[in-house]
Parts: structure tokens; sequence; C-alpha cells
């Protein structure tokens, strides 16, 4: 079964030239037609950056996606129901069996989060994370330790993809490259997505267990003015 995923830090609809605009986010992966979109930076009610919308509710209803938020800020004000939230989705083409939350605060100013979603495809099961780890190398260590425990116990399939904030080859992906597969390294083609505009680094990745194959890995670049990122989309085969 081939199913294509897109990893985009979508830097909350806001673009390089300053606007707010959900549609070019939309429009910047659509054409893909992926099955699985996981998203960085995603807004729910959260602020006045965002203009207090439900990102996640709206990128759904727009792709004809179902969805699924994993939150790393929480705010509540005592005058309002509304719940502020900002974190990471998942948006699917396949029906989302169950969803859960892990906070990997480990002291840090900006919360950040793991979200964990188990998808049925037809029969077949496929356990999907979606991620966006600290610029602090010490904190980003203890994230990725975190998440090495949880991947070592599931079973395959399973992808996880995200803004990791971290150099190939460096310590923090040898960690997560010892247990499952870089996307990139099947291809071994660019895969540089910020900055936007002239891409330079690598820090968004796409990381499957070693049971699924990897057709092609390649950046998006239809939009590149839609966020500080540009997409990463990867074409696997589920054996």
């Amino acid at each position: 079964m081939q199913i294509k995923v897109i990893t985009f830090n979508m830097h909350h609809g806001r673009g390089i030239d300053g606007k707010l605009n959900l549609n070019r986010i939309a429009e910047a992966v659509e054409e893909s037609e992926a099955d699985f979109i996981a998203l960085n930076e995603v807004d729910r009610y959260f602020s006045k950056r965002s203009g207090y919308m439900d990102q996640v509710s709206w990128l759904a209803e727009r792709l004809k996606m179902q969805s699924a938020f994993g939150a790393a800020i929480t705010l509540k004000q005592q005058d309002s129901s509304v719940i502020r939230q900002y974190g990471n989705a998942l948006l699917s083409r396949h029906p989302i069996v169950s969803s859960m939350n892990h906070l990997m605060d480990f002291g840090m100013m900006e919360g950040r989060s793991l979200l964990e979603a188990d998808m049925l495809m037809i029969d077949r099961p496929l356990k999907m994370y979606v991620t966006h780890l600290s610029l602090n190398p010490g904190i980003r260590h203890k994230q990725i330790d975190f998440i090495a425990g949880k991947i070592t116990k599931d079973r395959p399939p399973v992808i996880i993809a995200g803004n990791w904030n971290m150099k190939r080859g460096g310590k923090a992906w040898r960690k997560i490259a010892g247990i499952f597969q870089d996307c990139y390294l099947a291809t071994q083609t660019s895969c540089n997505t910020f900055p936007s505009l002239r891409p330079v680094l690598q820090i968004d990745y796409i990381f499957t267990s070693r049971d699924i194959d990897v057709v092609s890995v390649e950046v998006i670049k239809k939009i590149p003015a839609a966020s500080d990122h540009l997409p990463l989309i990867a074409t696997l085969i589920l054996n």
C-alpha cells in the first residue's frame, strides 16, 4: 500500500511577508494529495496573532481530512470558557481511531509535546507521531530520549514526523536513526526546509519503522512565502 506523508511547520499561518493566510498553507500541500499531514506551530483560539481561530478545524474542513491535535501550550482565562492552545496537529484521509498527547516540558519556558495517533487503513493499523523539539540542545536530548523510549515499544508500521531542530549526523539524530530510518537516506536528495525562501538547513524530518519502504522524498516549493519552513513530503510503501 502506497501512502504520502507531509511534515510542515506552518508558523501559525503567518508567512514570511508577515501576513496571516491559512489558504496559502492549504494550497502549499493540497496538490500533493497526501494521506497524512503533520503540522507544527498550530493555533486553536490561541491569540490575536491568528485571529483566535481554530486552525486545526479550519484546515481539516478545507482539505477534507480528519484531524487530531496535541497542545504544547494551554492557556485558560478566568473570565472565559475558551481554552487557548498551541501545538501539533495531524490531518488524515484515513480514520483516526484514537489519539493522545504527551507533554515534554522538561523545565523549559515554551512547552513541547508529542502527538500520538492510531489510524486504520482498510484493515491495516498505522501509528503516527507528530512532534516539535526544543532549540535548546540539553532539553532536546531529553525529548529525544523520551521519544526513543516510546517508539521502541511500538509495533510497526510507525511513522514520526515534525520539526526536530537538529542536524543530520548529530547526537540527537543518531539516537533516532539508530531505531528508525530517516527517509532522506533512501534517496539522498536535498531536503533543506529552512528558511523557506533560500533553504540551507534540514530541521524537518520524517522517520519510519524499517518495515516501511521509502519510494521518494522531496521538498515542496510551491508557495515558499506561506511559512518560514517548506513542507517535506515522503512517498512510502507499507509492507
